[in-house]
């Protein structure tokens, strides 16, 4: 029997930034004791190939269990950590700290490809008055 995998990837939306992010215009993360945080990998893989990769990519990539694989880890290998990996839920882009703490709204195309926006730039603002776009945000990072 197959094992049910669950997706992270969201579909012409818009994670709009979180309500208490500090942030007033989008941060590039910063490295955190000479190594980079989830936030700086998932920055620099989206920003640099917007559109090419979608939420699950991103979200394995920049996992503990993406980043322990060899990047000559076999397709196969890889395939089956993947598999492994969405085998259970996982914490899709709105929990990225991105959207929580460094101001950038994450778009999803109709593939489910996704980009970055900073929250002061003119194309998040015109992505979140679109009303074709589904509008959602980055989550809380502290209770209401």
């Amino acid at each position: 029997m197959a094992k049910e995998l669950h997706s992270t990837n969201c579909f012409n939306t818009l994670i709009r930034v979180a309500e208490d992010c500090p942030a007033r215009s989008g941060e590039e993360p910063q490295l955190r004791g000479g190594q980079p945080t989830v936030a700086v990998l998932q920055f620099r893989m989206i920003s640099g190939a917007p559109y090419k990769y979608t939420s699950d990519d991103v979200v394995f990539a920049t996992s503990s269990a993406g980043r322990a694989l060899d990047s000559k880890a076999a397709k196969k290998e890889r395939s089956l950590a993947r598999e492994t990996f969405f085998s259970r839920g996982q914490a899709c882009m709105r929990a990225s700290p991105l959207g929580k703490r460094f101001g950038w709204g994450v778009h999803a195309d109709a593939e489910g490809r996704i980009a970055i926006y900073a929250v002061d730039s003119k194309r998040y603002q015109a992505l979140a008055r679109d009303p074709d776009i589904t509008q959602t945000r980055a989550m809380r990072s502290k209770r209401a």
